[in-house]
């Protein structure tokens, strides 16, 4: 099928550079304390609206880029500013608690946060039902099928209401038929909530598929060697996949990745 293109166009420079920053990094350096030089001068802005991936090969700092945009470490050198009330973090693997139901482990965080129980609830809830897990609330975490436990690691992260989340490979893991639906789905929720996301992945399908933007990182220490605009609005039908100007793009991105690991 083919996918008319007058209907995919983003929307224009001036209007994305009009948008603030929710995340602005500026020269950001990191090395740690064994002497790895993991990070070196590495710049990137996000905003409202914006979802950006990040490929780059193993071992470049993608997961300590995401861990430093988050507070969970520090910098060594350069500069971090983060506009967002709330920030979320979505891991590789979901992380739910066995003993709680998938209700439950959604509420978690508002829980911790002493909202009351029926407002935890009611959120929660909607959250489940945003990620398609309506009727699921009170499976446990080893009834539910891997993509269904992504779904509810997603639903807790929404339940943050955040500005900003951080996604670090969350798709990785999944076989290939579930990864499809889950990238549809994230860019359903995504369209709704307008947060601005920062996404890693190793597949250069999954970051063209996603994003507005790709950044490209070199090998380590890593640094962005290349940020490529993605030319498409959403919803972005699955079959935009096998059109040829989706394979120049990939092409595009694999080439400054080859380039930059070189």
């Amino acid at each position: 099928m083919s996918v008319d293109a007058a209907t995919l166009h983003a929307p224009t420079a001036d209007i994305l550079a009009a948008r603030p920053s929710t995340l602005l990094m500026r020269g950001v350096c990191k090395t740690f304390s064994t002497g790895t030089v993991a990070l070196t001068d590495v710049s990137l802005e996000v905003a409202a609206g914006d979802l950006v991936s990040v490929v780059g090969p193993s071992g470049c700092g993608k997961s300590t880029l995401l861990r430093l945009a988050s507070g969970l470490d520090a910098v060594s050198g350069g500069t971090i500013q983060v506009n967002a009330a709330a920030t979320s973090f979505v891991f590789q693997e979901p992380t739910l608690l066995e003993w709680r139901s998938a209700q439950k482990n959604v509420e978690l965080i508002d829980e911790l946060r002493g909202v009351p129980r029926a407002e935890r609830r009611r959120r929660a809830t909607e959250a489940l039902e945003l990620v398609g897990l309506t009727g699921f609330e009170r499976q446990f975490p080893r009834q539910l099928s891997g993509g269904m436990r992504m779904r509810v690691s997603l639903a807790r992260s929404l339940v943050a209401e955040p500005d900003l989340a951080l996604f670090d490979e969350p798709f990785g893991a999944l076989d290939e038929i579930t990864r499809l639906r889950m990238q549809t789905e994230l860019q359903r929720i995504f369209r709704l909530k307008q947060f601005a996301g920062l996404f890693i992945t190793h597949s250069v399908s999954e970051a063209v598929y996603l994003s507005n933007r790709v950044l490209v990182m070199s090998g380590r220490p890593g640094r962005i060697v290349a940020d490529i605009a993605i030319p498409w609005q959403y919803p972005r039908p699955p079959e935009l996949r096998y059109q040829a100007e989706f394979a120049a793009l990939t092409g595009q991105v694999s080439a400054a990745l080859e380039g930059g690991h070189e």
